[in-house]
């Protein structure tokens, strides 16, 4: 992938699909070289601001809120009776927020390797970093795979893998090693949710890959949720969910119907529908 600033326009190319996305900015609010990427944060014209980390788009204000909400609620509405949360990324806290919304849950420790990517949200996304503040909540700024290594067996009911693409700092979290590792800390019935791409994309490639590593790593049952996500390649996104001992296909539909979340996206009915693969997907994720 490419990015490159013309004429006003942030476009992000993906090189090998042979398409782009573009949005319109008016300014650049921040820009800083890390220690493990190039983050910058842009004003558009009409999806509000935007990151970017190493020339890729990681959220806008307009959008977020679908990504933010499919990585969490489908996870925890699937467990029985979510209590100990793990999110391995996330540093711009959208997810940690939804996760938050559910009252059951007990504690929710988020490891991010890059504390730069806290702060500007903070700065520039503070919507999503509301909840950071809530009791429950513990931010650590470290290794998510050296988190997980020393993580007790059986500790972590849901496991959030809110990570960037396979690249970089990400690269290790989509490992079927790692994969074990998480098998290995998630208690009976826990289940494991992780970004896996777009599924016009990536179905024949990371995410069957992704579904298989899972089952190789111990886990009993995976299901993949695709969902609009305009601002990510194809404008199509999904999430991969894994049980252990859990039925990954199945959720807790009369607790979604009857919870009053203020949500933009998710339903019990978008959890259903997202559930029910388009048969172009079924072929490839079988192939």
């Amino acid at each position: 992938m490419s990015a490159s600033l013309d004429s006003g326009w942030f476009t992000e190319v993906f090189d090998g699909h042979g398409s782009a996305f573009s949005l319109k900015v008016t300014d650049k609010l921040h820009e800083v070289q890390t220690p493990y990427q190039h983050l910058e944060v842009y004003a558009t014209e009409t999806f509000g601001n935007l990151m970017v980390l190493d020339g890729c788009v990681m959220l806008t204000e307009r959008d977020n809120f679908l990504y933010h909400e499919m990585i969490a609620h489908p996870a925890l509405f699937t467990h029985a009776d979510p209590r100990r949360v793990v999110i391995i990324g996330g540093g711009d806290c959208g997810t940690l927020r939804e996760v938050l919304r559910h009252p059951g849950v007990e504690k929710v420790t988020q490891i991010d390797i890059d504390e730069e990517v806290t702060r500007a949200a903070e700065r520039f996304f503070p919507a999503l970093t509301a909840s950071n503040d809530d009791p429950r909540a513990e931010l650590r700024f470290a290794d998510g795979v050296k988190w997980v290594d020393e993580a007790a067996d059986d500790s972590v009911d849901v496991l959030i893998i809110d990570s960037t693409d396979p690249v970089g700092p990400a690269e290790g979290l989509f490992k079927t090693d790692f994969l074990r590792r998480c098998h290995r800390i998630l208690a009976p019935g826990g289940v494991m949710v992780q970004q896996s791409e777009s599924p016009l994309y990536h179905s024949g490639s990371i995410i069957r890959e992704l579904r298989r590593d899972m089952l190789e790593a111990g886990f009993d049952s995976v299901a993949t949720l695709p969902f609009p996500q305009p601002v990510y390649p194809s404008g199509w996104w999904s999430v991969t969910l894994a049980g252990k001992g859990r039925d990954v296909t199945a959720f807790r539909e009369s607790a979604a119907a009857a919870a009053e979340l203020p949500l933009d996206y998710y339903t019990a009915e978008a959890h259903r529908g997202a559930l029910a693969l388009p048969p172009f997907m079924r072929r490839l994720l079988e192939a």
